[in-house]
C-alpha cells in the first residue's frame, strides 16, 4: 500500500503559513510530508524561500507526520553541517525524518561564489559527501581531503536510529547510480514509461529501501483556474536538464519561460478540476511501484486543495490500495 504525503514548497509559501498547512494536511488524512530546500525560488512570482532546516524542527514538533527534505550537500552546505542537522532531527524525532541527497542546482548554489562545477564533478562531490555524512552519523571522526575538505569532524549528538539517506534522481542513469549507495529513491513526475524505467533501473541494480515520487499537480474547482494557477506558478519549471541545473536566478527562469503556454505546463503538471482524474493519475503512479507518493499542489493557497483531496481523493486512494 502506497503512502500518500504532501510536499511543502518553501519557494512558494511563507513558512508560517506552510506550517499551518501541514497541520491541516495531517488532520485531512495525509500520512507523510516532504520539504524542498532552496535559497532562491524558481520564479519571482513564487516570492518565498525560507530556510528549510529551521522549519523542519517546527514541523516535526507541530505534527506527528514523518518528514523528508531534498538537500544538496557540498557547496552551499558543508557535509559535516548537514550530518549534524540530520543527526539532530533524527535524535529528537526517531524514525520520522529522512534526507534525500542530490547534486543541486546553480540557482541555490551559486551564492557561495565558488563557480558551478560540471555535472560529473558534482556527482563525484555528492558521493564524497554521502560517505562523509554516513561516517559522521555512525559516530566516526572524519578527516577528508578531496572535492570537499573535512578536518577532524565528529558528531557529539547522535540519533539512536540513523535517518535514511535517499538518492534524488530525475533520470534513469542517475537512478541506477543511486542504487549503489542510497537507502531509497525519490524522483519527480514524468511520463509513466519514464517513471517505470527509473524504478526498474534503481531496483534492477540492487537499490534498497522505499521508492518515492513527488507529483506536481494543480487543482481548482474550475478548469480555467487550475490551468491559470499552474501557468502562473510553475511555467519556469517545465524545462529538461541541464536548463534547471544551470540557470542562476529567478529572473533568468522568468525570462526563459516568458513564452511557455498553459498547455506546455500541463505536460509537467497534472492539471484538472476533476478530482476523479487526479485519483486515476495517482493510482497509476502507485501501480508503477512507488512506495510513497507526495502531492505538490503548485498553487500558493493550500487550504482548499488539502480539504478537497482529504475529503474526496485520499479515501479513494487508500481504499483502492487495500
Amino acid at each position: 500500500m502506497s503512502v500518500y504525503g504532501i510536499h511543502a514548497s518553501h519557494e512558494q509559501v511563507h513558512p508560517s503559513v506552510l506550517l499551518e498547512a501541514m497541520e491541516r494536511a495531517e488532520q485531512a488524512g495525509f500520512t507523510a510530508a516532504m520539504s524542498s530546500d532552496h535559497f532562491s525560488p524558481w520564479s519571482a512570482r513564487q516570492g518565498q524561500s525560507a530556510f528549510a532546516w529551521s522549519w523542519l524542527g517546527a514541523a516535526l514538533q507541530a505534527t506527528g507526520l514523518p518528514f523528508g527534505v531534498v538537500n544538496a550537500p557540498g557547496q552551499r552546505y558543508h557535509p559535516a553541517i548537514i550530518a549534524q542537522a540530520i543527526g539532530t532531527l533524527g535524535a529528537m524525532y526517531p524514525g520520522r525524518f529522512w534526507a534525500a541527497l542530490g547534486s543541486g542546482e546553480a540557482s541555490n548554489e551559486h551564492i557561495t561564489g565558488g563557480g558551478w562545477p560540471r555535472k560529473d564533478v558534482r556527482m563525484a562531490r555528492l558521493l564524497e559527501c554521502v560517505e562523509i555524512i554516513r561516517a559522521l552519523l555512525a559516530g566516526e571522526e572524519v578527516s577528508h581531503d578531496g572535492l570537499v575538505t573535512v578536518d577532524r569532524a565528529r558528531l557529539w549528538t547522535l540519533p539512536e536510529t540513523v535517518p535514511k539517506l535517499v538518492g534524488a534522481a530525475v533520470s534513469v542513469d542517475t537512478a541506477r547510480w543511486c542504487a549503489g549507495w542510497a537507502d531509497g529513491l525519490i524522483t519527480v513526475n514524468a511520463p509513466p514509461e519514464t517513471l517505470a524505467r527509473i524504478v526498474d533501473a534503481y531496483r534492477g541494480d540492487g537499490g534498497r529501501g522505499p521508492v518515492n515520487l513527488q507529483v506536481h499537480l494543480s487543482w481548482a474547482p474550475d478548469e480555467d483556474e487550475a490551468f491559470h494557477l499552474a501557468h502562473d506558478q510553475w511555467r519556469s519549471n517545465v524545462f529538461a536538464p541541464p536548463v534547471p541545473w544551470d540557470l542562476e536566478t529567478a529572473e533568468q527562469f522568468d525570462e526563459v519561460s516568458r513564452h511557455v503556454t498553459p498547455q506546455q505546463v500541463a505536460r509537467a503538471v497534472n492539471v484538472s478540476a476533476d478530482l476523479g482524474r487526479h485519483v486515476a493519475w495517482l493510482h497509476e503512479y502507485a501501480e508503477l511501484g512507488f512506495d510513497g507518493v507526495y502531492l505538490h499542489h503548485v498553487g500558493q493557497e493550500l487550504d482548499r486543495f488539502i480539504d478537497a483531496f482529504g475529503a474526496k481523493v485520499l479515501p479513494q486512494l487508500t481504499e483502492g490500495s487495500r
